[in-house]
């Protein structure tokens, strides 16, 4: 009977404890209404204790964010012109020390808590915001969807080849927005197709794989320095790791509609032939154009696998020529990245010839 006196005790003590806890919480981050200062012309305003991302998103400013607000993509970069704003541990991996003297900061690290005057750059007021409906939704893998929309409002999106837009997602906090890559044909400004990976647990991912034809979807864009330079001459090597080949899947496709007469290369690595996707598609541009070639490896043996075996940067290794004549573009995991990058400088690729869009 003690015992069960004593459990009680503790969890009703734990309980007013929380409350407790959350009703200070609720004091202390009350910072009231606050008003945000946009290169000197627009004010927008926004609940206090919010992130400065949360703010700009809800007023519809739409700042690039791959990571969905967790500071590790660098990409929501803007100017906060007040003193005495933290710099977070993230903002010091990102930005130079003439960067942060020049206060710059990642919007998803600021936590609101007084009026702010911000720079934000030209390019970011230009995004918009689309709305369409999912027109087909095909498994690629065990994991990975091919999910294209079509658009409704407005009916079309311009966008360079490589770039993402930015899924709309319900969340606890409220709604939330998650990156992904267009892997379709820029041209087919109507429809855009998504290749996403099912990530456990993942909030953009299960929403869009839970997703079907005819179902409604938000979005904005289109975003990203990761596209291809379409006035260069260079050869054109794309290396991709898993679902990273979807932006290289647009940038090939605008290669052969447009520029074909480029040499253009696609290394491809993957753990196994179930988890190499779109493999016929490839192979059959390498048949119709004999400027592409496409070099696909997996790194797990399989008796059944007579193509390239191992990483990909080791496979690239091995095959690459002509560096010093060609522009990379790297889509994939960091780790695959930086060792891709090691063996395209051993080649003699130009470093400032390197695009990458790490996740």
């Amino acid at each position: 009977m003690i015992i069960i006196k004593a459990v009680v005790f503790i969890n009703v003590f734990a309980l007013v404890l929380s409350l407790i806890i959350i009703f200070l919480d609720q004091i202390i981050s009350n910072y009231g209404t606050c008003t945000l200062t946009i290169n000197n012309d627009k004010e927008i305003v926004g609940k206090g204790g919010k992130t400065l991302l949360r703010i700009l998103f809800e007023n519809k400013y739409f700042i690039p964010s791959a990571c969905g607000g967790k500071g590790t993509c660098g990409y929501c970069r803007v100017r906060v012109l007040d003193e005495g704003i933290p710099i977070s541990p993230s903002e010091t991996l990102v930005f130079t020390k003439k960067e942060l003297r020049d206060h710059f900061h990642l919007a998803c690290q600021i936590k609101v808590k007084k009026d702010l005057h911000l720079i934000i750059p030209a390019e970011y007021l230009e995004i918009q915001e689309y709305a369409g409906e999912i027109s087909k939704s095909d498994s690629a893998t065990t994991d990975i969807k091919k999910i294209r929309i079509k658009l409704d409002s407005p009916e079309s999106i311009s966008y360079k080849p490589g770039q993402y837009v930015q899924i709309k997602v319900k969340s606890e906090e409220g709604l939330d927005f998650r990156a992904y890559s267009m892997a379709s044909d820029p041209l087919d400004q109507g429809e855009i197709e998504l290749n996403v990976k099912l990530i456990p647990d993942g909030l953009g991912s299960g929403y869009l794989h839970g997703l079907k034809p005819g179902d409604g979807v938000e979005f904005s864009g289109p975003y990203g320095d990761f596209y291809l330079r379409t006035d260069s001459t260079r050869k054109i090597i794309c290396v991709a790791g898993g679902v990273g080949l979807a932006p290289l899947k647009s940038i090939i496709a605008w290669w052969k509609n447009n520029q074909n007469d480029r040499t253009c290369e696609l290394y491809y690595g993957s753990r196994s032939i179930k988890d190499l996707y779109d493999h016929d598609l490839f192979e059959s541009i390498a048949k119709e154009n004999p400027t592409f070639t496409y070099v696909p490896a997996l790194s797990m043996e399989d008796p059944s696998w007579t193509g390239e075996k191992g990483f990909i940067h080791h496979v690239l290794d091995r095959v690459l020529k002509e560096g010093e004549k060609s522009e990379a573009y790297l889509c994939g995991p960091p780790i695959m990245i930086d060792a891709v990058t090691e063996v395209l400088l051993k080649h003699g690729v130009p470093k400032g010839k390197i695009y990458y869009d790490k996740f």
